[in-house]
């Protein structure tokens, strides 16, 4: 595989995520099949208590797409208390070999879980009795998925989630009836503030060792896949089938694009102007930044009866759009300001003081130092008014000065090129 950084996307989107599925998925990726089996087995020991385990791992069909399903089954139906599951987790993922935060993943997996179930019930962590999650099921599914993702190298990469689907309606289990989602999953969402939206059917598409697994994995979870180079694709399916829903998990495993770039989320915040004088736009200007907005810029129009005007386009965060909303209706009169939230692609910056030796002074300016998502530095340049003072105390002029900073800088970053004198998009 690529240098790069590995990415995973977990798709749950549509039909939700169960143990199961995760796993299927991730021997759908490739995962080793030996050694998972391998690591599933060891909960045959007699400590464990499970008896003889059969693990069947076959394709089938969802729909149109063809994906992987692991069924396992012990001759054992004895319930665990939730200390006992803890137990058989940490102690089954200490005798396997795996990596340490292969160890660490399974434990606050199996540990979500637990504590979900005792808060809802109100009782001790080690007295939480679970119900649907207490057979060889849970234990299997969180070290099964705890050994591929290992196999896998995935603790090492970035994982981003969709929204999780948690289906709908109503279903019955031990406690009764109850709406989608299962109060336990709905807990551990809670739990992480991991988002989720309803439908898009009516069953129960997410199960609580699903969500645990999910909440522990994903560094990131948004409505949208990230930039990714895809490299391969795997589907896992679950025992349940529907008529109208694929209902499988789609793994996409890929490598960062090679010229990706660091984004944020900005707004924009724009604004006709047919009726001030260019001392209060200058003015406005000036507010504005000193209130908050990245940037601010002015552009010359025509408007309605041929009438000349000007644009004011702020860039601002989001959290400050009110706030410089109320600044720029106050200080220019507008009636009304449009807003608009979007994706902006950046380089990193960050600042570097150089020492410049001037009439035989040592002096400080500010340089902005400005690299690729590769850590290559592809621009420098110097703070102007750190540049404008000096100046002026010296008596030398500005451009010599700069020509002086953006050469020591060099100096730090040989490799770097002259690109300075270009504006923060």
């Amino acid at each position: 595989m690529s240098e790069n950084k590995k990415i995973l996307v977990i798709d749950c989107n549509a039909s939700g995520i169960a143990g199961d599925m995760l796993l299927g998925a991730l021997l759908d990726l490739g995962a080793n099949v030996e050694r998972v089996i391998s690591a599933i087995k060891q909960l045959e020991a007699p400590e464990y208590g499970y008896g003889h385990i059969d693990i069947a791992i076959d394709e089938v069909m969802r729909g149109e797409f063809r994906a992987t399903q692991i069924d396992v089954t012990s001759t054992t139906t004895e319930k665990r208390h939730g200390s006992e599951l803890v137990e058989i987790v940490e102690k089954a993922a200490a005798a396997i070999y795996m990596s340490p935060k292969a160890r660490e993943f399974a434990s606050k997996a199996i540990r979500s879980l637990i504590q979900a179930e005792a808060d809802l019930h109100k009782t001790g962590f080690d007295e939480a009795h679970l119900h649907e999650v207490a057979l060889i099921d849970t234990a299997a599914e969180i070290i099964g998925c705890t050994v591929a993702l290992d196999d896998l190298h995935l603790f090492e990469a970035k994982i981003y989630s969709t929204p999780l689907a948690v289906g709908g309606g109503v279903f019955k289990f031990s406690h009764g009836i109850v709406s989608a989602p299962a109060p336990a999953t709905l807990a551990i969402l809670q739990s992480k503030n991991f988002p989720f939206h309803g439908g898009p059917i009516e069953a129960e598409l997410a199960t609580p060792t699903g969500a645990s697994l999910l909440v522990n994995l994903a560094d990131e979870a948004g409505g949208f896949y990230p930039s990714v180079v895809p490299l391969k694709v795997g589907y896992g399916a679950g025992t349940r089938e529907y008529p109208e829903l694929p209902a499988v998990l789609r793994l996409t495993l890929g490598t960062a694009p090679e010229k990706a770039l660091v984004h944020d989320e900005i707004a924009v915040l724009e604004t006709n102007i047919d009726d001030a004088t260019g001392e209060v736009l200058g003015y406005t200007i000036d507010k504005l930044l000193a209130e908050g907005a990245k940037d601010v810029s002015i552009t010359p129009a025509v408007t309605k009866k041929n009438r000349p005007s000007h644009i004011v386009k702020v860039i601002a965060d989001q959290k400050d759009v009110s706030h410089l909303s109320q600044v720029l209706i106050a200080e220019t009169g507008t009636l009304g300001v449009r807003v608009y939230y979007c994706e902006r692609h950046i380089i990193s910056r960050e600042l570097l003081m150089v020492d410049l030796l001037v009439m035989g002074n040592k002096e400080s300016i500010r340089v902005k130092i400005s690299k690729d998502a590769h850590g290559r530095v592809i621009r420098i340049k110097p703070e102007f008014e750190d540049l404008k003072a000096l100046a002026e105390k010296t008596g030398k002029p500005l451009r010599e000065l700069l020509d002086m900073a953006v050469a020591k800088a060099q100096e730090m970053y040989p490799k770097s090129r002259d690109l300075h004198g270009n504006t923060e998009s």
